[in-house]
């Protein structure tokens, strides 16, 4: 059972004439829209003068793309210091829409939109789920929550500006998003991976097929996962299950997307985003790193060579041959954990759960300090039915040692144990600061 259901890519006739341009034509559009951009972030934005000019550097020193290097990154930080509208290069009266990032670990993040900016945000949105084989007409079931997020009003605008039917859903309510897709037969779902994960346990448990769905195309964004995911989504859906990727900092979902033809790594749409990988201790550039971009045709809020910390390489254009891909993100920098030594991040241990049978996709890394020593402990349920517990424990503490070459302890609890995301999964439980996490585990 490894057919997917079918999902053409797009005829030349229904791109976007920009995406059939060649390097060289992109590459001047490029330069035009970006020596645009940081003429406007200079003379708008307080910030962005204060940085040019302590790092001796001006916008009419930009005359070929490669002169971007030379000035200045921005930072969550600096976005969390101009709180709330200290980012913005137009008055505040201009701005149509404002969002924001969570919070939880600082102040949130605020930007803002202009009327224009919507427009090509829904324009980037449309391209990327045309790119994943969505079509006009197609029924989209809307699955990102909405709100300050930008997940669901993204991809919402998006399907509508191609043409399609949206069921805005948002997230949660699990059994009923089950009922919906059955009665509504979407043809294209937008959610995060785990909480697809979720919707097919639901399934299941609802006596329902879920490779019986009307589902052809999934668009799954806002969180790291690996090929291995992509086959159990694909295998047990059977459906296209397609990477996008987005930062609210930036525009939000449809900074680039993998096409549906290829799905080789996501082709960046570089007409309105600029992407660069730097090495992420040093800054300097690297042909894999930490992602960094420059917007191109924002107006309420430009950013200048912004460090996503997100990781990954460029490579160059396959489905879209004037469009760098990009690889899907490994990981974030702030989402390695350095276990007694060893760095490692939550989709390498995910490849691993994966491989091992008898595993589902269900786990969470539990970090603790029991004796001054980090310890890591996989929580992970097995599948359904599934009665060598204790064997496949063993199997992938000897997979993540060989492959990782750092011991962890291992739990395979029951199924339905874990708590189920309906947004961005928490992969990291940090307990080692804690007096619980203190006194757990073994060294």
């Amino acid at each position: 059972m490894t057919s997917v259901k079918r999902a053409d890519p797009p005829s030349p006739d229904e791109l976007d004439p920009v995406e059939r341009v060649s390097r060289d034509e992109l590459a001047a559009i490029q330069l035009e829209r970006l020596r645009w951009t940081l003429r406007h972030a200079y003379e708008n934005v307080p910030l962005y003068r204060r940085k040019f000019d302590e790092a001796g550097v001006h916008p009419d020193d930009c005359r070929e793309l490669s002169d971007l290097a030379a000035f200045p990154f921005t930072t969550k930080q600096d976005l969390r210091d101009c709180y709330p509208f200290g980012m913005f290069a137009v008055p505040r009266e201009r701005v149509a829409r404002v969002h924001a990032s969570s919070g939880t670990t600082g102040r949130p993040t605020v930007v803002g939109y202009t009327k224009g900016d919507l427009d090509v945000w829904a324009d980037v949105m449309a391209r990327s789920i045309r790119a994943s084989g969505g079509r006009p007409g197609d029924i989209v079931h809307v699955a990102y929550g909405y709100g300050l997020f930008t997940g669901g009003l993204g991809a919402h605008y998006g399907a509508e500006r191609l043409g399609c039917t949206v069921v805005p859903v948002s997230g949660g309510m699990t059994p009923r998003q089950v009922q919906l897709i059955t009665d509504l037969r979407p043809d294209v779902i937008m959610v995060t991976p785990s909480y697809m994960l979720a919707l097919l346990d639901e399934f299941e448990a609802q006596g329902i097929d879920p490779r019986a769905s009307s589902l052809r195309v999934g668009v799954f964004g806002a969180e790291p996962w690996t090929e291995r995911m992509r086959e159990e989504i694909e295998e047990r859906f059977d459906l296209h299950a397609v990477d996008i990727y987005g930062l609210s900092e930036v525009m939000g979902p449809g900074v680039a997307c993998e096409c549906v033809e290829t799905k080789d790594g996501l082709h960046v749409w570089e007409d309105h985003f600029y992407p660069e990988t730097v090495d992420p201790f040093t800054g300097r550039p690297a042909d894999a790193g930490e992602l960094v971009f420059t917007s191109l045709t924002k107006e309420a809020m430009p950013v200048i060579r912004y460090r996503t910390r997100d990781l990954t390489r460029l490579l160059p254009g396959t489905a879209r041959p004037a469009f760098r891909r990009m690889e899907k993100v490994t990981g974030r920098t702030d989402d390695m954990i350095i276990l007694r030594g060893v760095n490692l991040f939550p989709t390498q241990i995910e490849e691993l759960v994966l491989g091992t049978p008898g595993l589902s996709p269900h786990f969470q890394l539990h970090l603790t300090r029991p004796h001054r020593l980090d310890v890591m402990t996989v929580m992970v349920e097995a599948r359904p039915g599934f009665a060598g517990r204790e064997e496949a424990g063993a199997a992938l503490r000897r997979a993540v040692k060989e492959r990782v070459g750092v011991s962890v302890e291992v739990e395979v609890v029951a199924p339905e144990t874990l708590e189920r995301s309906v947004g961005k999964l928490k992969r990291i439980v940090d307990r080692r600061g804690t007096s619980a996490g203190a006194g757990a585990g073994t060294p």
